[in-house]
């Protein structure tokens, strides 16, 4: 009886083993496996033969499950049996009864300890495993070598003759999701680094630069500064002064229709007019990728783009500097001011700027705000949950979040306390 246990339990291992392997090379990280390659190690020898014939590879895998799985059932039923039935005599046939017991139990036991579970486990550390693992299964990969290459050929002729598929190949061909997951899960280790872990930075920042959109970094309406087209000079060199800008928009009317913008060192020309120095911006919809933005602003060699609303409305305004920030991060001049309110109290309050964007809260301090198209940052996510601005001193509770409207205006939140509760 003991033996017909350590048998069983050997089985169970061994299936686990190959279901879980079968799931690893599949699921592993097809930029890992081309770096490892290149790496003069066993593994990477390994790698090299098996990555010659990938359904051959998972053919052996099928087999020596298979093999556990069969030794697993010739061994299992009687075990279950003699527990649940130790008074009944196995040497004659067994009732139809039995047989449900038999096949309940023992599937049970084989789905949860052998396939589920080291599925799900081998598919959340396909990489490390796949690598330490890949000796073993190399060695059973040469027992049923013979095996699995006649089941390949019959398949492999099978597939081609009726469905002209072709026979599972590990392609070298590798996507941006990918990218960034060998990035994540790789380097994760490396970030003490502060130099390497800027040019991580920089290189998740390009993965997702061509999904970017106008309305996320451009600078929002209600900080825009724009000055009538009669203003005088006098006025637009003071709003140099007082702002710190190089540049300074021209609207006629209001700010829904700007004409252009003046530069600082147009204003050193002492021009007879503004009207003559103002120089021509580009109108794009919120919804155009920074990328294009990129390419119309250095064509046509402007330096500011109007974000305009589905109305036509301005929206708010996009530079070269701000899309180039996206790709390399906030490049900051001596007239940069961060103004957002930024503490961390402790581990659950902080106090927050309504400005500060969704994805980088989540990023920084894993609060797990749901991320939206309808909104960017922390002020946008309230007002959509709540589809008005909050007054001062309000208390809102969103999911597990407690958030305290600590300051606010008639059209916008400025600060707010924010409390985690779970």
């Amino acid at each position: 009886m003991q033996i017909d246990l350590i048998i069983i339990i050997t089985a169970i291992f061994f299936s686990a083993f190959f279901s879980g392997m079968e799931i690893a090379f599949v699921s592993t990280n097809k930029i890992f496996l081309e770096i490892e390659k290149k790496q003069k190690s066993v593994f990477s020898t390994l790698l090299i033969k098996i990555k010659k014939s990938p359904s051959k590879f998972i053919a052996t895998m099928l087999i020596g499950n298979n093999f556990a799985l069969v030794i697993y059932g010739l061994f299992s039923g009687k075990l279950i049996l003699s527990y649940l039935f130790p008074e009944l005599d196995q040497s004659f046939p067994v009732e139809f009864k039995h047989i449900i017991y038999q096949t309940l139990i023992s599937t049970f036991v084989i789905l949860v300890t052998a396939e589920f579970l080291p599925k799900v486990f081998f598919h959340i550390y396909s990489n490390r495993l796949f690598k330490y693992l890949s000796i073993p299964a190399y060695f059973f990969y040469l027992i049923f070598g013979p095996i699995s290459s006649v089941l390949d050929r019959i398949s492999s002729r099978v597939l081609n003759k009726y469905t002209k598929t072709k026979q599972y190949e590990l392609s070298a061909v590798f996507s941006k999701d990918e990218l960034g997951d060998y990035i994540n899960e790789e380097l994760s280790n490396d970030l003490d680094d502060q130099e390497k872990k800027t040019e991580i930075q920089i290189f998740q920042n390009a993965l997702g630069f061509s999904s970017v959109r106008a309305r996320e970094v451009m600078v929002p309406r209600a900080e825009l500064i724009s000055v009538d087209r009669y203003t005088s000079r006098s006025e637009i060199n003071q709003k140099f002064i007082s702002n710190g800008l190089s540049k300074v928009l021209i609207h006629r009317e209001n700010i829904d229709h700007i004409l252009g913008y003046v530069s600082l060192y147009d204003m050193f020309s002492k021009p007879k007019n503004i009207k003559s120095i103002i120089r021509n911006v580009e109108f794009i919809p919120e919804t155009m990728l920074i990328n294009d933005i990129l390419n119309i602003l250095t064509k046509k060699r402007i330096g500011i783009a109007v974000v305009i609303d589905e109305y036509g409305g301005t929206s708010g305004i996009i530079t070269i500097e701000d899309v180039i920030e996206e790709l390399f991060g906030e490049i900051e001049d001596e007239h940069d001011v961060t103004e957002f309110t930024e503490i961390q109290i402790d581990s659950k309050n902080f106090l927050l700027s309504a400005r500060l964007e969704v994805d980088y809260l989540n990023n920084k301090y894993n609060l797990e705000i749901p991320e939206s198209e309808e909104y960017e940052t922390l002020g946008g996510y309230i007002v959509h949950n709540t589809q008005e601005i909050p007054k001062k001193g309000e208390i809102l509770m969103i999911k597990s979040l407690k958030f305290e409207v600590k300051e606010v205006t008639e059209t916008k939140i400025e600060t707010l306390s924010l409390n985690i509760r779970n």
